[in-house]
């Protein structure tokens, strides 16, 4: 836990907190929602894919804006 927030800390210098912050816990979501269907064999429908797109398309365009 103090690993992960001394690199939050150390992005920081380079990324807006916005940008800091949403990044890796969009990726964690993905994450989790692309295990629970491999591992769980959890449902994979329409609207499931379309807010993971989302998601991938809300973090991509955060990281394009904050590119310095």
């Amino acid at each position: 836990m103090l690993t992960s927030f001394y690199f939050l800390l150390l992005s920081l210098k380079s990324l807006q907190i916005g940008t800091a912050y949403a990044v890796p816990i969009g990726i964690g979501t993905v994450g989790t929602v692309v295990l629970g269907a491999i591992l769980f064999k959890e449902p994979i429908d329409i609207m499931r894919v379309i807010c993971v797109v989302l998601i991938v398309s809300g973090i991509i365009g955060l990281k394009l804006i904050t590119i310095k």
